[in-house]
Protein backbone atom coordinates (compact mmCIF):
# COMPACT_ATOMS: atom_id res chain seq x y z
CA UNK A 1 0.00 0.00 0.00
CA UNK A 2 2.90 2.45 1.07
CA UNK A 3 4.15 1.70 -2.78
CA UNK A 4 0.90 2.55 -4.33
CA UNK A 5 0.70 5.83 -1.95
CA UNK A 6 4.25 6.83 -3.32
CA UNK A 7 3.16 6.30 -6.78
CA UNK A 8 0.49 7.99 -7.07
CA UNK A 9 1.90 10.92 -4.81
CA UNK A 10 4.99 10.72 -7.93
CA UNK A 11 2.38 10.72 -10.88
CA UNK A 12 0.77 13.74 -9.30
CA UNK A 13 3.46 15.57 -8.79
CA UNK A 14 5.26 14.78 -12.02
CA UNK A 15 1.89 15.50 -13.67
CA UNK A 16 2.11 19.33 -11.95
CA UNK A 17 5.27 20.06 -13.26
CA UNK A 18 4.19 19.52 -16.54
CA UNK A 19 1.66 21.73 -15.79
CA UNK A 20 3.62 24.27 -14.69
CA UNK A 21 5.51 23.73 -17.94
CA UNK A 22 3.20 23.65 -20.70
CA UNK A 23 1.24 26.62 -18.19
CA UNK A 24 4.17 28.86 -19.15
CA UNK A 25 4.59 28.06 -23.09
CA UNK A 26 2.39 25.53 -24.40
CA UNK A 27 2.39 25.78 -28.58
CA UNK A 28 4.86 28.68 -28.41
CA UNK A 29 8.57 28.19 -29.75
CA UNK A 30 11.83 29.17 -28.27
CA UNK A 31 12.17 31.80 -31.23
CA UNK A 32 8.62 33.32 -30.13
CA UNK A 33 9.64 33.00 -26.31
CA UNK A 34 12.54 35.12 -26.95
CA UNK A 35 10.69 37.85 -29.23
CA UNK A 36 10.16 41.11 -28.35
CA UNK A 37 6.60 42.18 -28.61
CA UNK A 38 4.31 45.35 -27.94
CA UNK A 39 3.60 46.10 -24.43
CA UNK A 40 6.82 44.15 -23.33
CA UNK A 41 7.89 48.09 -21.77
CA UNK A 42 4.57 48.13 -19.49
CA UNK A 43 5.31 45.56 -17.32
CA UNK A 44 9.61 46.16 -17.12
CA UNK A 45 10.54 43.39 -14.45
CA UNK A 46 7.83 40.85 -14.63
CA UNK A 47 7.66 38.51 -12.12
CA UNK A 48 5.40 35.85 -14.30
CA UNK A 49 5.64 35.41 -18.43
CA UNK A 50 3.84 32.63 -20.49
CA UNK A 51 3.57 32.47 -23.89
CA UNK A 52 0.68 30.21 -26.20
CA UNK A 53 0.77 30.54 -29.73
CA UNK A 54 -1.64 28.65 -32.31
CA UNK A 55 -1.34 28.52 -35.61
CA UNK A 56 -4.99 29.34 -37.73
CA UNK A 57 -6.23 28.35 -41.21
CA UNK A 58 -7.30 31.44 -41.48
CA UNK A 59 -5.27 35.19 -42.42
CA UNK A 60 -5.34 37.93 -39.65
CA UNK A 61 -8.39 39.51 -41.07
CA UNK A 62 -10.41 36.86 -40.47
CA UNK A 63 -8.67 36.61 -36.34
CA UNK A 64 -8.79 40.39 -35.70
CA UNK A 65 -12.95 40.79 -35.43
CA UNK A 66 -13.49 37.98 -32.78
CA UNK A 67 -10.65 39.51 -30.43
CA UNK A 68 -12.55 43.12 -30.91
CA UNK A 69 -15.63 41.52 -29.61
CA UNK A 70 -14.12 39.71 -26.53
CA UNK A 71 -15.45 40.43 -22.97
CA UNK A 72 -17.45 39.92 -20.06
CA UNK A 73 -21.40 39.70 -21.66
CA UNK A 74 -20.35 40.59 -25.28
CA UNK A 75 -18.50 38.33 -27.17
CA UNK A 76 -16.62 36.18 -23.98
CA UNK A 77 -13.32 34.76 -24.05
CA UNK A 78 -14.04 31.59 -26.55
CA UNK A 79 -13.07 29.25 -23.75
CA UNK A 80 -14.31 25.59 -23.45
CA UNK A 81 -17.69 26.19 -22.58
CA UNK A 82 -17.10 23.28 -19.73
CA UNK A 83 -14.32 26.30 -18.32
CA UNK A 84 -16.80 28.67 -18.59
CA UNK A 85 -19.44 27.12 -16.79
CA UNK A 86 -17.34 26.07 -13.50
CA UNK A 87 -15.40 28.78 -13.22
CA UNK A 88 -17.53 31.79 -14.66
CA UNK A 89 -20.94 30.81 -13.80
CA UNK A 90 -22.26 34.27 -13.79
CA UNK A 91 -20.57 35.15 -17.17
CA UNK A 92 -22.56 34.31 -20.44
CA UNK A 93 -21.75 31.83 -22.41
CA UNK A 94 -18.45 32.42 -25.74
CA UNK A 95 -20.17 32.93 -28.81
CA UNK A 96 -20.04 31.01 -31.68
CA UNK A 97 -20.34 33.74 -34.25
CA UNK A 98 -19.14 37.42 -35.16
CA UNK A 99 -22.03 40.11 -33.90
CA UNK A 100 -21.80 43.26 -35.86
CA UNK A 101 -22.79 45.11 -32.80
CA UNK A 102 -20.03 43.56 -30.54
CA UNK A 103 -17.72 44.05 -32.86
CA UNK A 104 -15.51 47.24 -31.98
CA UNK A 105 -12.79 49.56 -33.77
CA UNK A 106 -10.52 49.50 -31.09
CA UNK A 107 -8.37 52.52 -30.23
CA UNK A 108 -5.84 52.95 -27.12
CA UNK A 109 -8.09 53.41 -23.89
CA UNK A 110 -11.10 51.56 -24.70
CA UNK A 111 -12.11 49.38 -21.99
CA UNK A 112 -12.97 45.23 -22.62
CA UNK A 113 -14.80 44.15 -19.22
CA UNK A 114 -13.68 41.11 -17.49
CA UNK A 115 -16.36 40.95 -14.62
CA UNK A 116 -19.29 42.71 -13.50
CA UNK A 117 -19.32 46.72 -13.34
CA UNK A 118 -16.42 47.47 -11.68
CA UNK A 119 -14.52 44.81 -10.68
CA UNK A 120 -11.97 44.23 -13.08
CA UNK A 121 -11.48 45.11 -17.04
CA UNK A 122 -8.40 45.65 -19.26
CA UNK A 123 -7.38 48.77 -21.17
CA UNK A 124 -6.04 48.99 -24.65
CA UNK A 125 -3.00 50.00 -24.87
CA UNK A 126 -2.35 49.32 -28.71
CA UNK A 127 -4.21 48.14 -31.25
CA UNK A 128 -2.84 47.82 -34.54
CA UNK A 129 -5.26 45.94 -36.83
CA UNK A 130 -4.97 43.06 -37.77
CA UNK A 131 -1.31 42.68 -36.48
CA UNK A 132 -1.17 43.24 -32.44
CA UNK A 133 -3.74 43.99 -29.70
CA UNK A 134 -2.17 44.64 -26.25
CA UNK A 135 -4.05 44.94 -22.79
CA UNK A 136 -3.33 46.19 -19.43
CA UNK A 137 -4.70 45.49 -15.99
CA UNK A 138 -4.36 46.58 -12.49
CA UNK A 139 -7.82 45.74 -11.50
CA UNK A 140 -7.07 41.83 -11.64
CA UNK A 141 -7.38 41.34 -7.77
CA UNK A 142 -9.92 39.39 -5.75
CA UNK A 143 -12.76 41.33 -3.77
CA UNK A 144 -11.58 42.87 -0.99
CA UNK A 145 -7.58 41.77 -1.11
CA UNK A 146 -6.40 45.20 -2.39
CA UNK A 147 -7.47 47.08 1.04
CA UNK A 148 -6.73 43.91 3.28
CA UNK A 149 -3.79 42.59 2.36
CA UNK A 150 -2.25 45.45 0.05
CA UNK A 151 -2.42 43.11 -2.73
CA UNK A 152 -2.07 44.54 -5.97
CA UNK A 153 -1.06 43.16 -9.67
CA UNK A 154 -0.12 44.91 -13.17
CA UNK A 155 -0.30 42.72 -15.94
CA UNK A 156 -0.53 42.31 -20.16
CA UNK A 157 -2.08 40.58 -22.99
CA UNK A 158 -0.21 40.43 -25.92
CA UNK A 159 -2.19 38.80 -29.10
CA UNK A 160 0.20 38.96 -32.03
CA UNK A 161 -1.25 37.86 -35.56
CA UNK A 162 1.59 37.17 -38.20
CA UNK A 163 0.54 35.94 -41.44
CA UNK A 164 1.69 32.83 -42.45
CA UNK A 165 1.52 31.63 -46.70
CA UNK A 166 -1.70 30.08 -47.65
CA UNK A 167 -3.57 32.43 -45.68
CA UNK A 168 -2.85 31.00 -42.34
CA UNK A 169 -1.97 32.81 -39.45
CA UNK A 170 0.11 32.60 -36.39
CA UNK A 171 -1.17 33.57 -33.35
CA UNK A 172 0.71 34.37 -30.32
CA UNK A 173 -0.32 34.92 -26.68
CA UNK A 174 2.71 36.78 -24.36
CA UNK A 175 0.92 37.56 -20.68
CA UNK A 176 3.47 39.35 -18.35
CA UNK A 177 2.99 40.20 -14.81
CA UNK A 178 3.85 41.47 -11.84
CA UNK A 179 2.21 41.02 -8.14
CA UNK A 180 2.56 42.14 -4.62
CA UNK A 181 3.15 40.84 -2.01
CA UNK A 182 5.30 38.30 -2.83
CA UNK A 183 2.94 35.25 -1.67
CA UNK A 184 0.45 36.95 -3.81
CA UNK A 185 2.45 35.90 -6.78
CA UNK A 186 3.55 32.16 -5.53
CA UNK A 187 -0.30 31.60 -5.32
CA UNK A 188 -0.54 33.01 -8.74
CA UNK A 189 2.40 30.93 -10.11
CA UNK A 190 1.39 27.54 -8.29
CA UNK A 191 -2.41 27.91 -9.48
CA UNK A 192 -3.34 30.33 -11.96
CA UNK A 193 -0.31 29.31 -14.43
CA UNK A 194 -1.32 25.48 -14.70
CA UNK A 195 -4.74 26.77 -15.11
CA UNK A 196 -4.05 29.01 -18.16
CA UNK A 197 -2.72 25.88 -19.93
CA UNK A 198 -6.95 24.91 -20.08
CA UNK A 199 -7.83 28.46 -20.19
CA UNK A 200 -5.46 30.77 -22.56
CA UNK A 201 -4.39 28.16 -24.90
CA UNK A 202 -7.95 27.21 -24.94
CA UNK A 203 -9.09 30.58 -25.49
CA UNK A 204 -6.47 30.42 -28.84
CA UNK A 205 -8.17 27.41 -30.00
CA UNK A 206 -11.75 28.34 -29.28
CA UNK A 207 -11.08 31.29 -31.40
CA UNK A 208 -9.49 29.25 -34.17
CA UNK A 209 -12.55 27.34 -34.15
CA UNK A 210 -14.72 29.80 -34.92
CA UNK A 211 -13.07 31.88 -37.35
CA UNK A 212 -12.29 28.58 -39.19
CA UNK A 213 -15.84 27.98 -39.53
CA UNK A 214 -16.96 30.90 -41.61
CA UNK A 215 -19.99 31.35 -39.57
CA UNK A 216 -21.89 34.54 -41.24
CA UNK A 217 -22.25 37.30 -38.63
CA UNK A 218 -26.09 38.11 -37.05
CA UNK A 219 -27.11 39.78 -33.92
CA UNK A 220 -26.89 37.93 -30.89
CA UNK A 221 -29.32 40.49 -28.56
CA UNK A 222 -26.35 41.24 -26.06
CA UNK A 223 -25.87 45.13 -25.43
CA UNK A 224 -22.25 47.18 -27.04
CA UNK A 225 -20.35 47.60 -24.00
CA UNK A 226 -20.48 51.38 -23.03
CA UNK A 227 -18.59 52.53 -20.17
CA UNK A 228 -19.16 56.54 -18.97
CA UNK A 229 -15.52 57.54 -20.22
CA UNK A 230 -13.08 55.26 -21.31
CA UNK A 231 -9.69 55.38 -18.95
CA UNK A 232 -6.22 54.74 -19.27
CA UNK A 233 -3.35 53.75 -17.20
Amino acid sequence: MRRIWSAMASAVAAGYVLLQLLGRRAGSTQDERQQRLPGDELVPRPQIVTDYAVTFEVASVDIWPWLTQMGWHLGGYYTPTWVDRLLFPDSWSSLDHLDPVLVRDLHAGNVIPDGPSGTAWFVVEEADAPRSLVLHSTTHVPAGWREKFGVSIDWTWCFQVIDLPGSRARVHLRVRGRMAPRWFAWIYQALIIPADYVMALGMLRGIAKRAETHAPPRRSGRIPYAPPTEVTM
